[in-house]
């Protein structure tokens, strides 16, 4: 017998490390799955190390040798086949030839490649969900957990396809989400270009034309503008001060993004995101929907409650909502209802929490979830709705304001000008 170094999840979706004694890597796979642990790689000692490319199978390659895995593929992409493989299992089409079809017509080159590997590693007796494993950048604990909870009961043509129908749902309240926030930045950006492009190119030919007339004879307006357009020509350490402020932006901009990925920086971000105005009852919003659609989907998929919170905790995409859940989170393991820390958190209203002690009443918690779920997506479709069609107009407004001020300080001395000749 050999030693095997293994990588593992337990049961809470804790990655653990180890050796164990076995002939082959299956065997010791099977002795971990019999201890409740979920093998994501396994190692012959001497042969290969773990989190490593060797001891792996083989990568299937791309065009010039390079290989296709470890990139990450669109939710999109995910989705359609994650709906394709949950409808050809379902026509009685077995797991390893349903890889197999869809990986001859998958056109994504990097899914291609993982699909081809997947179908070599159930070949050679491992699991899907084992195989899901080895490709966290595609695969998330959130689909390898449901792959693994179906695989227990039976059913995974049936979890595939709430996986897919969650992740239908998942990616159209992103679309709603992003579309609500771009359109104001994209109306901004257009405001700040046509706003840079007047100062910098068409300012100074008027500012030429009245260069004649004293300070005092310029409206107020026109000596801001001409003044604002002087300086951004103007040159500070080699550089235009237009140049500097682009700079500028660029380095607060990066200043800004480094520190929201601090953990002190990624709360207040986080807490500032729930309180804004309109913008963070539409987040508060989603993010309730994101949590109940997660865990629903996956204690109706056969996964344990404390794994799934766990789960469900590292995909809320808030850290304020992530701490609530991980007080949920506690709260069961002490044997504890999750109404009360729901409650206590702040973050989940009345309605949900009254929802949620109703189903855990009638036993029909993962149900409830899920109208939960289906009730504050309608909620974030009719705000985005509501909030697009009143950005429009305010923008537009902006805009107009914008441009039209600039416009108006050039033409105002022009037009005293033409009273002044007709007075003469």
């Amino acid at each position: 017998m050999a030693n095997f170094q293994y990588i593992a999840l337990n049961a809470k979706g804790e990655q653990t490390t180890g050796v164990v004694q076995a002939n082959s890597d299956a065997e010791a796979a099977q002795q971990l799955r019999g201890q409740g642990l979920y093998p994501t790689q396994v190692v012959e000692e001497g042969k290969g190390k773990l989190a490593g490319s060797t001891g792996k199978k083989k990568a299937k390659k791309g065009k010039g040798g390079k290989s296709k895995l470890g990139g990450k593929v669109k939710p999109k992409v995910l989705m359609i086949f994650t709906r394709q493989l949950a409808t050809l299992i379902d026509s009685g089409l077995p797991l390893l030839r349903g890889l197999n079809v869809l990986s001859k017509q998958e056109p994504n080159p990097n899914l291609k490649a993982t699909i081809n590997n997947l179908a070599d590693s159930v070949q050679g007796g491992s699991t899907f969900s084992e195989s899901l494993g080895q490709h966290p950048k595609i695969f998330n604990k959130l689909f390898v957990n449901m792959v693994k909870a179906g695989e227990l009961g039976g059913v995974l043509e049936v979890v595939l396809t709430r996986l897919a129908e969650y992740q239908e749902k998942a990616h159209k309240l992103k679309g709603k989400i992003v579309s609500a926030m771009v359109y104001p930045l994209i109306v901004m950006f257009i405001a700040v270009a046509i706003m840079s492009f007047l100062m910098l190119f068409i300012v100074p030919k008027f500012r030429a034309m009245f260069q004649d007339m004293e300070g005092g004879q310029l409206p107020l307006i026109s000596r801001v503008v001409f003044g604002f357009s002087d300086w951004m020509l103007a040159r500070s350490f080699v550089l235009p001060n237009s140049v500097w402020i682009l700079v500028a932006g660029v380095l607060t901009w990066l200043g800004f993004a480094a520190w929201t990925r601090t953990k002190k920086g990624r709360v207040i971000v986080d807490s500032i995101k729930l309180k804004v105005p309109i913008f963070g009852d539409i987040q508060r919003k989603s993010a309730i929907a994101r949590f109940t659609r997660t865990l629903g989907t996956l204690v109706t998929s056969g996964v344990p409650i404390l794994q799934a919170l766990n789960i469900t905790r590292d995909t809320a995409g808030n850290v304020i909502v992530s701490n609530a859940i991980d007080k949920v989170h506690n709260a069961v393991k002490e044997g504890e209802s999750i109404v009360a820390p729901m409650t206590s958190s702040g973050i989940f209203p009345n309605l949900v929490t009254s929802m949620v002690d109703v189903g855990e009443e009638t036993g029909q918690l993962p149900e409830m979830l899920l109208k939960i779920a289906d009730v504050y997506d309608d909620e974030v479709d009719g705000a985005v709705t509501a909030l697009t069609s009143i950005l429009e107009p305010i923008m537009i407004v902006i805009l107009a304001l914008v441009v039209g001020a600039i416009v108006f300080a050039l033409f105002l001395p022009l037009i005293k000008v033409i009273q002044q000749m007709q007075g003469g």
